[in-house]
């Protein structure tokens, strides 16, 4: 089953919604209003409201828990523009535009099996606790740390320039 969340004329621009939209696909819902909580930008609290609308029309119509639910489409649409001008140098005019956008949210239920199959993956990153997990990074990954007699080393050989050896008019 499918709940829609449509939000229409959001006095912002699509692109600086857009921006958050590889994160949040990644993400189940109930993880990606984790997610979007605690960042301080406009942007983020938008998504932050239609994810819990859309949150809340499935677990009032479909009467699921949001456990069960995941992003079928996420959706920045353009919306209008409002043309405004501002005066510039030399007596002309520079145009503004002030654009809107729309959003749409997909959600769809999962099915056992499916659910089944993502644990497996770990895409469920809780445990037992209802802690989240600490994700781990493979061994070709992780960051080297470098001791200090390594980086002092590789700043000198950084710093240190192949010599050019200069001709004069009579070498050849």
């Amino acid at each position: 089953m499918e709940v829609r969340a449509y939000i229409k004329n959001l006095k912002i621009s699509p692109k600086k919604l857009r921006f958050f939209l590889p994160a949040l696909k990644k993400l189940t819902p109930s993880q990606a209003l984790d997610h979007l909580l605690y960042i301080n930008k406009k942007a983020a609290q938008i998504w932050y409201k239609v994810i819990k609308s859309a949150i809340s029309n499935a677990i009032n119509t479909l009467k699921v828990s949001q456990d069960v639910l995941k992003f079928k489409t996420l959706l920045v649409e353009e919306g209008r523009k409002l043309k405004r001008y501002r005066p510039g140098g030399r007596g002309t005019v520079k145009p503004i535009k002030r654009r809107y956008s729309h959003i749409l949210v997909v959600l769809e239920t999962l099915n056992k099996s499916d659910k089944l199959i993502e644990e497996k993956k770990g895409i469920n990153l809780k445990t037992d606790n209802n802690k989240p997990k600490k994700l781990t990074l493979k061994k070709d990954e992780r960051v080297k740390k470098l001791s200090l007699k390594e980086k002092s080393e590789l700043n000198i050989k950084r710093k240190e320039k192949p010599q050019v050896k200069k001709l004069n008019k009579n070498d050849k």
